[in-house]
């Protein structure tokens, strides 16, 4: 369900928006000026604000402003009195989503939310894709020779024959998808479609369309039938990326539909028979997640029938020298340089580091690397200062703080709130860290 903040100095107002956005299932909150708004944006998350553009204390223009400085991200909805067409559009080239003017229809406001909502999700789509892109470091095979990453690979070879759900369990970076995408290609269902989606992306208002589909007509703005993700993977596997991110009113649509293996579109009356493999993912132990009443049990047991634990690059330190001869070669191709290999000092020095970002940062650094060499030889010089063999203790604000000891975790949370003057949300960006799970965190470290 998203969480919607109005933010109007009309109380009727309030109350008839409330009103109606709760009966289109949304949660909503209202409060009376920008102050207060500012102050639920900063400690609470929120899917969506409209936001009217005159109001006492703290006008919406500069309200708007200020949720900008906050959240550069979440739509905001400008209401208006009829006609103003130019405060309009000065709020939309500030930052604004859109605009509704006043008197409003029920209808259009519906409808407009629901616009602002699919576009971000479709924003964060964009995102994901890019970050396939580096993930996908390898075309067809997975790079890797070390001890650790043979057992994953007699893993997958021994499941990947089976229709038993996996469980893939690793830091953020280590190649989770990588790994699904060989069960799937080394399985049964290699010529059938395989689907991924991120859990973590999708907003909760859209979650059961995204993954379930939906009828034409179900709902307002549902012009068309659309297929949902486990009809798209029908035949073939669903991988389920950051499950931990899933309320726990969709974990308990998810575990009945993996138990009655049929899905039913959102207004249609018969159900979709499926056979389907599914693949989940998570960055964090699951069973974590479970014994702390974050994740439903009876869904992790439906999930956990075979598991696969990916080891952070710190760990396949065997393998750097592929990934990096490997990164140095697509980057010759992308842009067009004729570097052959790194320094022995260098290589050290990459062999050396800790890479809390995992595969993920190693490629960065040396893509960069070989766009600022001019020879063919990466020396230590060609290495961003920015990220250059940053050593553990003054890794602070790392991509991936997985795999640390919880002390460490809290001192990093801690520095991270400091550093953003006790704003959670760029604290939560600081971390790379999806801000639902940054406040579990906090619960979980007892950090107010």
């Amino acid at each position: 369900m998203e969480k919607i903040l109005i933010v109007d100095d009309n109380e009727i107002l309030r109350y008839t928006l409330t009103e109606l956005l709760e009966d289109e299932n949304f949660e909503c909150l209202a409060v009376e000026d920008g102050f207060k708004a500012l102050e639920e944006l900063k400690n609470s998350k929120y899917g969506l604000v409209i936001l009217d553009m005159r109001m006492p204390k703290m006008s919406g223009f500069e309200t708007l402003q200020k949720i900008r400085e906050i959240d550069n991200i979440i739509p905001v909805i400008m209401l208006t009195a009829f006609g103003d067409i130019q405060t309009a559009v000065e709020s939309i080239k500030m930052g604004a989503q859109d605009f509704i003017t006043k008197p409003f229809d029920n209808d259009n406001i519906i409808i407009t939310i629901r616009k602002a909502l699919e576009l971000k999700y479709l924003n964060q789509e964009v995102n994901i894709l890019r970050k396939k892109l580096d993930e996908n470091y390898v075309k067809g095979e997975v790079i890797g020779n070390s001890e650790v990453m043979m057992k994953v690979f007699e893993q997958v070879k021994i499941v990947a024959p089976t229709n038993l759900s996996v469980l893939i369990e690793g830091e953020s970076g280590t190649g989770k998808e990588v790994i699904a995408c060989m069960i799937h290609k080394t399985g049964n269902r290699k010529d059938k479609p395989f689907i991924a989606v991120d859990c973590g992306a999708i907003p909760e208002s859209l979650i059961e369309s995204e993954l379930f589909g939906y009828e034409k007509g179900a709902f307002t703005d549902a012009k068309n039938t659309k297929e949902g993700k486990f009809e798209l993977a029908n035949g073939g596997t669903i991988f389920l990326d950051e499950i931990t991110n899933l309320s726990d009113s969709n974990q308990i649509k998810l575990l009945r539909i993996i138990q009655e293996r049929k899905v039913t579109r959102l207004g249609a009356k018969k159900p979709i028979d499926l056979d389907i493999r599914i693949i989940a993912a998570t960055n964090i132990k699951l069973s974590e997640s479970v014994n702390n009443q974050r994740f439903r049990q009876d869904l992790y047991y439906r999930f956990n029938e075979f598991c696969l634990e990916l080891p952070p690059l710190r760990e396949r330190k065997d393998d750097i020298k592929l990934f990096v001869q490997h990164f140095i070669k697509d980057s010759n191709k992308e842009l067009n340089r004729n570097v052959e290999s790194v320094s022995e000092k260098v290589m050290d020095r990459l062999i050396d580091h800790s890479w809390f970002g995992n595969v993920r940062e190693l490629r960065n650094v040396i893509r960069r690397a070989v766009l600022l060499t001019e020879g063919e030889i990466i020396s230590s010089i060609e290495i961003p200062d920015d990220i250059k063999f940053i050593s553990t203790e003054s890794n602070l604000f790392s991509n991936s703080i997985n795999g640390i000891t919880k002390e460490i975790e809290k001192d990093m949370i801690l520095k991270a709130i400091n550093e953003s003057d006790g704003n959670k949300s760029k604290a939560a960006k600081i971390l790379d860290m999806n801000e639902r799970t940054f406040y579990r965190k906090l619960k979980t470290h007892g950090i107010n």
